[in-house]
């Protein structure tokens, strides 16, 4: 009796608990098996209380971020994952939660805050293209009706098609997006002088590193074609440093 393998065709989604080991996470063992990060390939992996994770596993995450692909040693076997994820994580602005809130008093100290969100080092945090701040809503906006929001997920939809449409064009393959290129690609992508001046400017004055330089202008790019924008403006640029900013 034969089996069919379970294929699935839609994108996978992997939420692994904080308390998870890195080898979880990672993969390994002595079988060296693949991780959640594997397990996520060409989905997401999304990181709940992110810095509730072990400093090691995080930084662990720093190179298949970069590389797209993992290789994993043990004894005298040696093996190479694909592992390109979309990261999203998400974390409390401090220990107790309350931190910036209108309405709620935080209980933490400065140095306790200082602590939580050093947990997540500045060159894991540098790989990481948009910073959102997510304010608390009210409960009578949570209670609201299940249409809630029905008109604005079209139009994000209808923009996310315009976007997708324009770098299947740009770039003449269905599975190359502006988060593929490389930094020479990624520095053609600006043409107008003024957009560049402002791009170098802004990068010096905030002491960006060369890493988020590049990542700044794929973002303003997506940021375009999601406005059906032929070229990059100093407008986009903007928008795109702005998102590199940790609101706490």
């Amino acid at each position: 009796m034969s089996t069919k393998p379970n294929i699935s065709l839609s994108r996978p989604f992997r939420a692994p608990h904080h308390e998870s080991s890195s080898s979880a996470i990672i993969g390994g063992g002595i079988k060296l098996l693949p991780g959640e990060i594997s397990l996520a390939h060409h989905g997401i992996l999304f990181l709940d209380e992110f810095p509730e994770f072990t400093r090691q596993t995080l930084e662990t995450l720093r190179q298949p971020l970069e590389e797209k692909q993992i290789t994993l040693a043990h004894a005298n076997s040696r093996a190479t994952y694909p592992a390109d994820f979309m990261l999203i994580a998400a974390m409390n602005p401090c220990p107790c939660g309350n931190y910036g809130s209108a309405k709620l008093k935080c209980s933490c100290t400065p140095y306790q805050r200082l602590l939580y969100q050093k947990r997540i080092s500045g060159p894991l945090l540098d790989r990481i293209d948009l910073f959102v701040h997510v304010p608390r809503l009210p409960t009578a906006v949570l209670l609201k009706s299940t249409t809630f929001g029905k008109s604005q997920t079209a139009s994000a939809k209808a923009q996310i098609s315009t976007a997708l449409t324009a770098q299947k064009q740009r770039f003449s393959q269905d599975s190359f997006f502006n988060a593929n290129l490389s930094s020479i690609e990624t520095s053609k992508l600006i043409t107008n002088s003024d957009t560049r001046k402002h791009l170098e400017s802004t990068t010096k004055k905030l002491n960006l590193s060369a890493r988020a330089y590049f990542r700044i202008i794929r973002v303003a790019r997506t940021i375009a074609d999601l406005e059906g924008a032929s070229e990059i403006t100093p407008e986009h640029i903007l928008e795109a440093v702005h998102y590199r900013k940790l609101d706490y």
